[in-house]
């Protein structure tokens, strides 16, 4: 298709959750495919490891596929966003607020961006009022705290979540 609309949604996805699922369903208004890019980010220390999470992600979005028309694709990458917005022949990126403290992150994240290719949009989609709370860094500390995390994430992590973190905690009580 010679005027399609190619989005990417990045993130860690450490893990996936409603949050971020709920903005992938959204984003199928405004692009015809969407790329879904899970960041290595070395410059935190994932819960799960970058191929974990792209089969997470993967699993929670199948159904999705042709939603409002758009198909998706789910890849990983460990480089410069804009890089790996180009080698996903993307020309928008797709973002989400949560609350006027993601703002100045973003905001900032814009300007760099568009620095580096002018010719790529990021737009920005709110929280539905039901998801703006959730972040998965909280959704992780209630996990290793054996609290639940069933109303923030989808069912099938929910089980991932309770098993890494008993992992973990197992792993620190044997050390």
């Amino acid at each position: 298709m010679a005027n399609r609309r190619t989005g990417v949604y990045p993130g860690t996805f450490d893990p996936v959750t409603n949050g971020h699922l709920d903005l992938i369903t959204r984003a199928t208004r405004v692009v015809d495919h969407l790329v879904v890019g899970v960041a290595a980010n070395l410059e935190k220390t994932p819960m799960f490891n970058v191929a974990e999470r792209e089969a997470m992600v993967k699993a929670e979005i199948e159904h999705l596929n042709g939603h409002n028309g758009t198909t998706f694709e789910v890849r990983t990458f460990d480089n410069l966003l804009m890089h790996f917005v180009t080698q996903a022949g993307a020309s928008i990126i797709v973002r989400g607020l949560r609350a006027v403290s993601d703002f100045e992150f973003e905001f900032q994240m814009v300007g760099m961006n568009a620095r580096l290719n002018a010719d790529v949009e990021t737009i920005f989609l709110m929280a539905s009022e039901n998801n703006q709370f959730i972040a998965s860094s909280l959704v992780k500390v209630i996990a290793r705290l054996d609290g639940d995390v069933s109303s923030f994430v989808p069912r099938n992590i929910v089980q991932k979540l309770r098993d890494r973190a008993a992992e973990e905690r197992s792993a620190k009580s044997a050390s």
